[in-house]
């Protein structure tokens, strides 16, 4: 198993076609379908199917695909060490985040990265759950610092928690069932809430069931934060979200908690990574800044 061979499936995949992915990597058609041939012959299996719909991935094909990228990208991170020891370019740190994060302690830790590691090229995106797992496994990312129940994540990402977040319902100022104290009186109300895979809201729902509430009827799923923040904002649909960011002054302006009793209980705020693979010499003090910053 070859290196060019493993870009070769990676191109082809994130390309679409054969034809495509050799204009990318400025190979022939032949030179690429051989490459993808001889991986195929040295992993025993069949990994592509070509038809007049174009390219489409094997069982096999897909399970390799995903090993292939998380290869390459380690070969990658490993060339940037080896040139950051050599006086090189600076590193490349790619980290997902919860926007409870940015609202409390990213700028702190970036002020103090950036005086460790002035020249690290650092990449910042959201850090939902069905977008972090897939980007630790195939390692695009170097970590995440998201909510999560560790019971709920794949065998491959390692969890280290470092706080409790409590959340509460919240809606606009002026809500008419602002003045709600039990989940009874917010019956048939309507709600907005990301439902994904160990996100809070699923979180909620999950609780609620157990405890034999009754769920909400009404609910538009929605994995956008500022999505759901104008919809709580400019309508009254109510949403459940971490404590700290609906008392924000900006974050949460226009909102109120709405003070219903019982809540479930604290989700875990942590650090997501890979299991079992350190972290790059450039992104372990970054990590390192989040959970100092994150345990106080």
């Amino acid at each position: 198993m070859k290196d060019h061979q493993l870009k070769a499936l990676v191109q082809v995949a994130d390309a679409g076609s054969i034809r495509a992915a050799a204009r990318v990597m400025h190979l022939s058609q032949s030179a690429l379908t051989k490459a993808l041939r001889e991986l195929e012959e040295d992993v025993g299996a069949e990994l592509l199917t070509r038809s007049y719909k174009g390219v489409v991935f094997t069982p096999a094909g897909q399970a390799l695909l995903v090993r292939a990228r998380l290869a390459l990208a380690t070969l990658e991170k490993a060339r940037e060490e080896v040139r950051l020891l050599r006086g090189g370019a600076g590193a490349r740190i790619a980290v997902a985040l919860t926007p409870l994060v940015a609202a409390t302690v990213l700028a702190r830790v970036l002020a103090e990265f950036r005086r460790i590691q002035p020249d690290a090229a650092l990449s910042l995106e959201e850090g939902l759950l069905t977008n972090v797992v897939p980007g630790i496994i195939e390692g695009r990312l170097d970590f995440a610092v998201a909510l999560a129940n560790a019971q709920d994540l794949p065998y491959e990402v390692d969890f280290e928690p470092l706080a409790q977040i409590p959340a509460s319902p919240a809606g606009r100022i002026g809500h008419p069932l602002a003045a709600a104290r039990t989940w009874a009186e917010l019956r048939g109300a309507s709600w907005v809430l990301n439902l994904t895979g160990a996100s809070q809201g699923s979180h909620l729902v999950n609780w609620l069931e157990a405890n034999g509430i009754d769920v909400p009827a009404s609910t538009v799923r929605c994995a956008s934060p500022t999505l759901m923040l104008e919809l709580m904002r400019r309508t009254d649909h109510i949403g459940f979200g971490p404590t700290v960011l609906i008392r924000d002054s900006i974050f949460g302006a226009g909102l109120q908690e709405f003070a219903v009793e019982p809540l479930p209980p604290p989700m875990s705020l942590g650090i997501l990574s890979l299991r079992g693979m350190p972290l790059s010499v450039a992104a372990r003090p970054l990590a390192a800044l989040f959970a100092r910053h994150l345990r106080a």
